[in-house]
Parts: structure tokens; sequence; C-alpha cells
């Protein structure tokens, strides 16, 4: 069986999730996916990188968020899961996942707008999982919207709110539990680097927790704790389906990067471990690209 330490041609991998012109209301369901996408669930291998680890992730019912979660019970680590609760359906499955694992898994569902909901949510996931010592900021809003008069100011707030605000709520709150050693790991993208058009609100947010993060790990070094950022690039997941981009262009989605494809979660996760593990303990500050092949500064 192969496992992401088989050596493949990743440019003929996964030519057979072919995204379609598909659109889900909401946040979108990984279980309603035409083509689902590659979570690790049926080849990530762990080795004991994590062993005893506390984890809480935000947007962990699907997507990056989830083969994250996978990849983190499977090398060890128990897992808290913050996501929406209409994201019910898609929780399960990954709790279930990490249960057969042998690790526990804390289900934690909310809306991360809500600073009162952020805040309990790092006290509720020490507490449930008998401590914390990372934290991945990974749940997000991504909304299309084609020109910036049609951009309601109400979206904008809520990508904010959803992407950087619930970063800040977290980290402020998470530091009073995180213990020397511990790993803050968030989520930007390569559209805080190659802006859409068509992203305004979404890529300008991922511009400031790249900023965030870099200003953070710099006063948070001192205590031990790193923070770190993974900056992915087209990636399949539900978002996508659920106006993360324009329907008629999904079949077309990933094309532009040297690999002439999106990636998968599946691909991702080996990056959100590094950087929780002892193995990255000199990196700091780093934002890490897992992009295809596309340019950045």
């Amino acid at each position: 069986m192969t496992d992401q330490y088989t050596l493949r041609n990743p440019v003929t991998m996964y030519r057979d999730i072919i995204p379609t012109a598909q659109y889900q209301e909401g946040s979108g369901l990984d279980r309603d996916l035409d083509n689902r996408a590659d979570l690790g669930e049926d080849s990530y291998r762990g080795s004991g990188r994590l062993a005893g680890r506390k984890a809480l992730i935000t947007g962990g019912d699907s997507g990056i968020g989830a083969a994250t979660a996978i990849a983190y019970a499977r090398e060890g680590a128990d897992v808290a899961l913050s996501y929406l609760p209409e994201e019910q359906a898609d929780a399960e499955r990954i709790a279930g996942l990490i249960r057969d694992a042998g690790r526990t898994a804390l289900l934690l569902p909310g809306d991360l707008t809500d600073r009162e909901y952020c805040e309990g949510l790092v006290r509720d996931a020490f507490e449930g999982l008998g401590g914390l010592d990372i934290l991945v900021s990974n749940g997000g809003k991504q909304q299309y919207c084609t020109r910036v008069e049609n951009l309601p100011s109400e979206q904008f707030e809520e990508t904010y709110r959803t992407n950087v605000f619930a970063l800040f709520w977290l980290t402020r709150a998470a530091v009073e539990f995180l213990p020397a050693g511990s790993s803050i790991i968030a989520s930007s993208s390569i559209q805080a680097y190659k802006p859409s058009a068509h992203l305004l609100d979404y890529a300008s947010t991922k511009s400031a927790i790249n900023a965030y993060c870099k200003g953070l790990a710099e006063q948070l070094a001192p205590r031990g704790i790193r923070v770190n950022v993974v900056a992915p690039g087209p990636v399949w997941t539900p978002l996508q389906t659920a106006g993360g981009q324009p329907t008629e262009d999904l079949p077309d989605f990933g094309d532009d990067v040297a690999l002439g494809r999106p990636g998968q979660p599946a691909e991702l996760a080996p990056a959100y471990v590094f950087l929780a593990s002892a193995e990255s303990s000199f990196v700091i500050g780093e934002t890490l690209h897992v992009n295809g092949g596309m340019p950045t500064p």
C-alpha cells in the first residue's frame, strides 16, 4: 500500500480526482463533494512524531484541517476539532478516524466570528484533552466577488473576523495554557503573494496572517512557544465549491500551478506535522509554502 513516503510522480498523482462545476450551499461538506478530496485516510502512516501531544485544530472537519487531524492522531496526538455546527456530519467522520487511531477526539462546534466562542474553545480543548500544546488556526472564510463595488461590507467584515480576528482571539487565549515546546501554526495562502482579483477580502486576510504570525513568533519565542505558518496553493476542498471560486471555473481549478493540478489535503498534512513536531525546534516565524510550484517572493 502506498503512503506519504512512497516515491510517486507528483505530476500524475491524483489525476483521478477531477474538480467539477459543483455548487454547495453554506460552508460545503466533504461528504457531498462530487469528487471527494484525499484526506490521507487511506494512506497516512504515523511514526510517533507527536506521541502524547494535545492539539486543537480549527476547520478540522474537512479539507486541510481534517487531513491534519488524521495525521496528528496517527502520529500519537489527541485532537480537538472546531467547526461550524452545519458541518457536524464531516466532523463525526474525522472524529471516528481519530478514535480508530487510538486517540481522543473532542468535538467543539461553534462560530469563529464569535470572540467568546474562540476564547472558550481554547479552554474547553485544554480541559477536554487534559492539556494543550498544539494550536492550528486553520478555519477560514472565502467567498469570491468579481467587482469591488459589489463586495458587501458584511462579507468583508465576516472574512476578517473568521480569518484574522479568530487567530488573534485564539492565540491570546492559548498562551495561558501552552507550555514551553508548544507550537502555534496558522494557515495563510498563495493568495497572500499572488492575490486573485475576485478574492480581495480573502487575499488581504492571508497577508495579515503572515505579518501577525511573524510578529507573534518573535514575541513568544523567548517563552519556548514556536509560531509558524503554512501557505497552501490551490487545494481541492469543499470551500471551493461553496462560493470560494466561481462554479464555472472549478473544472480548471489548479491548472495554472507548475504541477498542472490542484493539491490534495493529504499533501498538506505533513507540513503541519513537521511544524508541530520537535523536528522543527529551530524553525520560528517561517511561512512554509506548499503550493505545487507557484512562485512566491
